[in-house]
């Protein structure tokens, strides 16, 4: 008999070999293996920190005291302003014109001087002028002595007539030349003040007080009335003026301080940084009608300019103060924080924890804000690091901790300025 006929066999429905089987219980014993080790590690990792860390209680016992900067409610005065941009605007500009035509012959300024009202600047040939004007005077002068010799014939017809030695019509005829005439004599008057007057224009002298600009014309130039550029431009420069807008919806506060019997309204100008404070002046006019393009209304704030820091058509940053708050509690800024219980701060406690206390806000002067109620001077409200806070979390002050010099505050990196 054959052996390998007797040998067993495998059987037919089993799916998987013996040595199949047991790789499989290999792998599955280092899988196991590699689990619980990862797990002792997990919860090595876990446990070790708790067994290095003091044992906190309450409602952040998950977190350590955080490190705040704070800032002291102070009591103070704070401006009530409005931003605009203004543009400079001189009170008076005249360009200088020729009302006669003629020739220069003579010039009497220079360019950029500062001149008066009244001071000479240009003559015109006044020599057709002058000769106009003798014809005008000779001429009166003939037709006064004709006027003269009728009023004799006047008289002597009177009497004649009373004596009826004329008839009537010869006197209404003399009493008619007469009154031709003394209308002839009126008429010559009239041309010769003309004359006066056109040989006075020959010698133009300035309007107004204010600094002469670039000359527009040079001696022996031909002028005429009707020239565009005229002679120079002269622009009044002190005092001088600023022309600044402000939303129609502040108007009403504006114009209610503007008609007090104290008003007093300052008006700052600033250079195009805002950085420099180039004058102060006073809220002198606001315009009588609304730009309904625009929604603004225009105001008129003026300034001594003595040292020339304004130039005409200069833009210059504005700052209306409408009023100044005496004696509010003011705080930085950074402190005021807005959520759902609205605009609040968070005020440190004696115990080094914080709380949440809703505050009415009032005005806003950069980085202090005044407060209308919710909080007393004296009070220590937090200015940096409200963004991990809660209602009773514990803190640590930052100039307490050491970190800015004792008797300081950080207030976005400066401290509270007061106002002047």
């Amino acid at each position: 008999m054959n052996r390998q006929s007797i040998e067993p066999k495998p059987h037919a429905g089993a799916p998987f070999s013996r040595p199949r089987r047991s790789r499989l219980r290999r792998v599955a014993g280092w899988l196991t293996v590699i689990v619980v080790l990862a797990a002792v590690i997990g919860a090595a990792i876990w446990f070790w920190p708790a067994r290095h860390q003091p044992v906190r209680q309450g409602r952040f016992a998950g977190a350590g005291p955080m490190t705040v900067a704070t800032a002291v409610v102070q009591s103070g005065d704070i401006p009530h302003s409005l931003q605009a941009l203004g543009t400079v605007t001189p009170l008076a500009t005249v360009t200088v014109k020729t009302q006669i035509a003629g020739r220069i012959t003579r010039l009497g300024f220079q360019e950029g001087q500062y001149v008066n009202a009244g001071d000479f600047l240009a003559e015109i040939d006044p020599r057709p002028y002058q000769i106009a004007l003798d014809q005008a005077e000779g001429q009166l002068l003939r037709d006064q002595a004709l006027l003269k010799n009728a009023e004799t014939d006047l008289a002597r017809y009177r009497r004649l007539f009373a004596q009826d030695s004329i008839a009537k019509q010869t006197l209404d005829t003399q009493e008619n030349l007469v009154l031709q005439y003394r209308g002839t004599v009126r008429y010559d008057q009239a041309v010769v003040d003309s004359a006066k007057l056109n040989l006075a224009y020959c010698h133009i002298t300035a309007p107004i007080s204010g600094r002469i600009g670039l000359r527009q014309v040079d001696i022996g130039n031909y002028v005429t009335a009707g020239d565009a550029t005229g002679i120079a431009v002269i622009t009044q420069m002190k005092p001088i003026t600023v022309v600044f807008s402000i939303p129609e919806n502040a108007l009403a506060t504006v114009v209610k301080r503007f008609n007090a019997a104290d008003n007093d309204m300052t008006v700052l100008a600033y250079d195009s940084t805002r950085s420099k404070l180039l004058a102060r002046g006073k809220l002198t006019t606001i315009d009588n009608q609304i730009d309904t393009s625009t929604g603004t209304v225009k105001l008129r704030a003026e300034f001594a300019n003595d040292d020339e820091s304004f130039f005409p058509n200069q833009f210059v940053n504005v700052e209306l103060i409408v009023e100044v708050l005496r004696s509010v509690p003011i705080v930085p800024t950074a402190a005021v924080q807005r959520g759902v219980p609205g605009t609040y701060v968070y005020v440190v406690n004696a115990d080094d924890t914080v709380s949440v206390r809703p505050v009415k806000l009032g005005i806003v002067d950069g980085d202090r804000t005044s407060i209308e109620s919710g909080l007393e001077p004296g009070t220590r409200v937090v200015t940096d690091g409200t963004d991990r806070l809660r209602d009773g979390a514990k803190v640590v002050v930052a100039e307490l901790a050491g970190r800015n010099p004792p008797g300081q505050n950080r207030v976005g990196g400066q401290q509270p300025r007061k106002t002047q």
